[in-house]
C-alpha cells in the first residue's frame, strides 16, 4: 500500500554530454563521465521503484517523457532558483504547500545508496525533526524533514566539505537524526571501489 503522506524528491540533471559530472569528467573524460552519470541515475531509479511513497524528479534544465522515470509512477518538474539551496527551498516548500507530511530529498550520485537508507529516513522523521545522509565529501545525500526549515537552504556554500556541518550549525536547535556516512561520486578516484565502473578508468 503506497503512502502517499511521504514525498521522495530527487534532483537530477538532464543528461547531456558535457553537462554533467564535470570533475569527473576532468579524470575520465565527458563521454564516460555521461556513462557513469546515466548508470547512477539508473541505480537510484531502482532504489525508488521499491518504495511505496510518491515521488518527484526534479530536472535540471527540463522535463523529459519517456525516459527511465515512468511518467505514471514520478511526477515531475523543473528546479528553479540561482543556487542548490534555491532550488532545494523551492521545492520543499511545493512540497509541503501540496499537503505532504514528510520530504524526502535524496541525491542522484550514490551507487551506495539502498532503499534501507530512505526507509530509516522516514521512520526517524516520526520522531525527529530533521533527517540528514551524510557524505564522504562533507555534503549530504539526504535530507528530510516533516515541516519546512529554511535555515538548511540559506548562507551556505554549497558544494563545499563545510556544507554538513553548516547545515547542522544552523539547525542545532532541532531535534537530528544522522544516517550512515555514504561515499558519493564526483572524482575519478571515487569510483574506485566499485567493479561496475573500473572500465572507465584508465
Amino acid at each position: 500500500m503506497r503512502d502517499s503522506s511521504t514525498l521522495i524528491i530527487t534532483f537530477v540533471r538532464n543528461p547531456e554530454l558535457g553537462k554533467v559530472k564535470t570533475r569527473l569528467a576532468q579524470g575520465i573524460g565527458e563521454k564516460a563521465a555521461l556513462e557513469v552519470y546515466k548508470e547512477l541515475l539508473q541505480h537510484t531509479e531502482t532504489v525508488l521503484q521499491q518504495l511505496h511513497v510518491d515521488k518527484c524528479v526534479w530536472y535540471s534544465v527540463k522535463i523529459h517523457t519517456n525516459d527511465i522515470w515512468s511518467d505514471n509512477i514520478y511526477q515531475k518538474a523543473v528546479q528553479k532558483g540561482k543556487d542548490l539551496g534555491e532550488r532545494m527551498l523551492h521545492a520543499f516548500t511545493e512540497a509541503f504547500a501540496n499537503h505532504y507530511k514528510k520530504v524526502i530529498i535524496i541525491g542522484s550520485d550514490l551507487y551506495d545508496l539502498q532503499p534501507k537508507h530512505i526507509e530509516e529516513a522516514m521512520e526517524a522523521l516520526n520522531t525527529n525533526d530533521i533527517v540528514l545522509g551524510p557524505a564522504k565529501d562533507g555534503g549530504y545525500y539526504l535530507l528530510g524533514m516533516n515541516r519546512l526549515h529554511k535555515k538548511a537552504f540559506t548562507q551556505k556554500n554549497w558544494g563545499t566539505e563545510t556544507v554538513l556541518q553548516d547545515t547542522l550549525n544552523d539547525l542545532n536547535a532541532e531535534k537530528i537524526h544522522l544516517l550512515e556516512t555514504l561515499n558519493d561520486i564526483d572524482y575519478a578516484e571515487d569510483l574506485l571501489p566499485y567493479e561496475t565502473f573500473k572500465k572507465y578508468i584508465s
